[in-house]
């Protein structure tokens, strides 16, 4: 049976793109079971836009992505939990991707995508996309010893977020919540990157050396946090040791 999917979005003062983002999620091929807005302390009328498309309203007045994602992930009801952000455009079957995936590969933990940075000029959207995210995967490839996950579109199984639940820095308001949370999936809990999953995102995040700075302290601020658990050098120790018995176990 293909399983039940809940869409978790963490906003905070977001309403016009969450408009649109919950427009796009009312069309897919595959309703989720349920949408899960996370009012992050809003002051504009964030809760009565998701309301207004029918999704559950959780408040969480800890101003924080990582406080507001795990609140969202903790009411989520159904079998695999899917992430997006306010800004983000998922396709049409984004949904049934997901789902889809889940059922095909029942060992898998976790499954993240890609996407178009929509509102930047035709000719950087491809060579953002390439840039930022590639060298995203890649470099956070080496740092965890594993696939990362980008929580613009990303989707978990509800049965592993009750396992790290406790474990992820939700209360660290400066850290990259979706990076924090592969890191606490480890290499044992497969990750798989699905290059079809792919959404629309906003490039407000790429905008100005201020924001740029505050992404790169976040994500110095996420390593330093997890890597104090096990460097990275282990976190790669593990992952060869555990395909090895992964291929002896197979032989």
């Amino acid at each position: 049976m293909r399983p039940t999917v809940s869409v978790v979005i963490p906003v905070r003062d977001d309403a016009v793109a969450l408009r649109r983002c919950l427009t796009e999620l009312a069309r897919q091929s595959v309703p989720p079971l349920e949408v899960v807005v996370v009012d992050n302390a809003s002051s504009d009328n964030t809760a009565e836009v998701a309301r207004s498309f029918g999704a559950r309203v959780v408040e969480e007045p800890r101003v924080g992505i990582p406080a507001a994602a795990g609140t969202g992930y903790d009411a989520a009801r159904g079998d695999v939990i899917g992430r997006l952000d306010a800004d983000s455009r998922p396709r049409r079957d984004w949904v049934e991707r997901i789902a889809d995936r889940m059922e095909r590969n029942p060992d898998l933990a976790a499954v993240t995508g890609t996407g178009v940075f929509y509102d930047l000029p035709p000719l950087w959207r491809h060579v953002m996309e390439l840039v930022y995210l590639g060298a995203y995967y890649l470099l956070a490839h080496l740092a965890l010893g594993h696939t990362a996950l980008w929580g613009s579109s990303m989707a978990l199984r509800r049965s592993v977020w009750d396992e790290v639940r406790d474990d992820v820095h939700r209360d660290d308001p400066e850290i990259h919540d979706d990076m924090d949370l592969a890191f606490v999936l480890g290499p044992g809990r497969p990750i798989r990157l699905d290059l079809l999953l792919r959404v629309g995102v906003s490039g407000r995040s790429l905008h100005g050396s201020a924001q740029r700075r505050r992404r790169l302290a976040r994500a110095r601020r996420t390593l330093e946090l997890n890597w104090a658990q096990l460097p990275p050098w282990l976190r790669w120790q593990q992952r060869i040791t555990s395909r090895s018995r992964s291929r002896s176990a197979a032989g």
